[in-house]
């Protein structure tokens, strides 16, 4: 079968890490036909739009978006509709993303690398699950002043009940597929959206008997994920609480050069059009000079494998490699000592032990 994906590399180091990750996902599956579009700034310089219509219409015919980042100087006082980030949001709301998935581990050997002590952080493995088109950010949005002029920001947050129960569902859906837990993060004790978010997480719940839900104050999980990060499996929030806890997640593992993501409009057992992209941004303070971390932009090709293009054996295969070349080097320069990587460097040792093409068991037992 022949899948096609459209490579929307960007700004930054977006073209260096995604060429990284393509190199990859084609040694592992030759099946696969990559077609490049521009998007972000340089498409705003040569298209006069962060999202050009060739770009959008390539990603229509495509099954995925491989994505590398987006952002530069220059955009300070821009309408938001014409800042490269807009491309990305206009995309999660062409093709209906409304998962965020945003994997969050401690690789072997890496623990030294997490701010809190290793003993923590090994072993930890638990996925986000957030909320991606709802919310405060889509709510409302008014400034004004009012009879005494006084200027006033208001921002409303909005969530009805179709919108949690995909989402809820979605995370179950996942936690069947791993240790069959979810904790279901809100601000029950404060907010009315919570109330009803906690109220159609238990209605859901019901549906999955075998998986344990527990539900947690958004204050009370970022601590936890401090404390103990090992004890999460499946974590489901709405979309401010997602963002955040998220980033302190990827952080704990040590690196956001190993933080992957998916953007999805299906379950995680459908095969379904989804935007994958490694959480690191533009970085252009290393931008061109080839030393960046390329392995969550790998690890996110190896979501792409599995939630869109239906091939386990191939994201299975893909995430051992990753987790052997980060263990065993060589590593770029965020991770290495001595003799650090190039990104090319790190993407070669990755295909070098990529594993032949058998369904294994690790394989059907495979998450994310």
């Amino acid at each position: 079968m022949t899948h096609r994906v459209a490579v929307l590399a960007g700004d930054g180091i977006g073209p260096e890490v995604t060429a990284a990750a393509v190199r990859v996902l084609r040694a592992a599956l030759p099946s696969c036909i990559f077609t490049d579009a521009p998007v972000g700034a340089g498409a705003i310089v040569s298209h006069g739009t962060p999202l050009p219509d060739e770009t959008l219409a390539i990603a229509r015919a495509s099954d995925a978006i491989l994505f590398g980042a987006v952002g530069g100087p220059g955009f300070d006082g821009v309408a938001p509709e014409q800042r490269p980030e807009a491309a990305l949001l206009a995309l999660r709301k062409t093709f209906g993303l409304y998962a965020n998935v945003r994997p969050a581990r401690a690789f072997p050997g890496l623990e030294h690398c997490s701010p809190l002590r290793p003993e923590l952080v090994r072993g930890m493995d638990c996925v986000i699950v957030r909320e991606l088109t709802g919310g405060l950010y889509f709510g409302r949005k008014r400034l004004e002043r009012d009879g005494n002029g006084v200027l006033t920001a208001t921002d409303t947050l909005v969530y009805a009940e179709p919108e949690i129960e995909r989402i809820v569902r979605f995370a179950f859906e996942l936690a069947m597929t791993r240790r069959k837990h979810v904790t279901s993060v809100d601000k029950n004790n404060v907010l009315t959206s919570s109330q009803l978010w906690r109220r159609v997480a238990l209605d859901v719940a019901r549906e999955f008997p075998e998986v344990a839900l527990e539900h947690m104050l958004v204050d009370n999980a970022a601590m936890q994920l401090v404390r103990d990060p090992r004890a999460f499996d499946v974590i489901v929030t709405e979309n401010m609480f997602g963002d955040i806890l998220s980033d302190e997640a990827a952080m704990i593992t040590g690196t956001i050069g190993t933080a992957p993501s998916a953007s999805l409009g299906a379950g995680p057992n459908a095969r379904g059009f989804g935007l994958y992209e490694p959480i690191s941004g533009t970085a252009p303070d290393i931008a061109g000079r080839g030393i960046a971390n390329p392995a969550a932009a790998i690890l996110s090709a190896a979501l792409l494998a599995r939630f869109s293009l239906g091939e386990e054996d191939v994201a299975w295969r893909i995430d051992h490699a990753v987790t052997e070349t980060l263990a065993r080097g060589p590593r770029t320069a965020d991770l290495a000592g001595e003799a650090p990587a190039s990104t090319a460097e790190f993407a070669a040792a990755v295909i070098e032990r990529l594993q032949p093409a058998v369904l294994t068991d690790a394989a059907l037992r495979m998450g994310v």
